[in-house]
């Protein structure tokens, strides 16, 4: 087997997340990244994540690559995500969705560069929901209609060092009748009605996607010569669930 053709088969490999008895996430598969530091399972290295084993992701300088649609390395971008395989959820469908992540004490942050954790992506259109850092914390952006609102979820003094949960309810409908409600830590950030999706299926992604790399040169390499490149990012994940009721979301 050539080294193209083993690349090719290793990037298409289907993972699937452990999600316990009552969740129905199905399988993930990688997305634009095939390195072996990209992503890995292992023991908890935290000593406190709420599983035995947790999901590592890691981006370094020029982990980028491309498919027959897109090119990361030419559009400003370095990721390693799972992407959900069935990108079957469609309008009137209704979950619950909940994940824990935890960033190290050093986590460096990259702002006006913009990090994703996680977003709800639609099959042959664009994301909708998008859980990201920004100068300021973690935010979810709205993007259903066309603009860009933000809601605030978390101080960028409390990110690191712990595990966060995250719990999302979500109808998923074109029209006002659509919920999406999030809470972190137990605690409800959100109550959004209206319209959660504008195309035919809705799929979910996390992981490490970082866009825009070029603002970060820009704001950091003024008289410093010596700024490269974009530092390297981890981020662990932990019992990355679907649910039909917020129970089965349950440890």
């Amino acid at each position: 087997m050539t080294i193209k053709l083993f690349l090719l088969f290793i990037s298409v490999v289907l993972i699937n997340p452990a999600q316990g008895k009552d969740a129905d996430f199905g399988l993930f598969k990688r997305s634009l990244n095939d390195t072996e530091h990209g992503y890995q399972r292992v023991i908890d290295p935290t000593g406190s994540a709420p599983a035995k084993r947790v999901e590592v992701f890691e981006v370094r300088p020029g982990d980028c690559d491309s498919n027959s649609s897109w090119n990361d390395c030419h559009s400003d971008r370095e990721r390693s995500e799972l992407s959900e395989a069935n990108k079957n959820t469609k309008n009137g469908d209704e979950y619950w969705y909940g994940w824990s992540f935890y960033l190290d004490k050093d986590f460096p942050n990259i702002y006006p560069a913009k990090v994703t954790l996680g977003q709800f992506h639609q099959r042959n259109s664009q994301p909708v929901w998008m859980f990201e850092l920004g100068k300021d914390g973690l935010y979810l952006t709205n993007l259903v209609s066309g603009t860009s609102e933000r809601y605030a979820l978390l101080a960028e003094g409390l990110l690191r060092g712990q595990w966060h949960k995250i719990k999302v309810q979500v109808k998923w409908s074109k029209r006002k009748e659509g919920i999406f409600n999030v809470w972190l830590n137990g605690v409800r950030k959100l109550s959004f009605r209206g319209a959660t999706m504008n195309a035919k299926n809705v799929y979910f992604k996390y992981g490490l996607y970082r866009a825009f790399l070029s603002r970060y040169y820009s704001l950091n390499t003024s008289g410093q010569s010596d700024i490269t490149e974009v530092p390297t990012q981890k981020i662990y994940y932990a019992n990355v669930k679907r649910a039909s009721t917020r129970k089965g979301l349950r440890n």
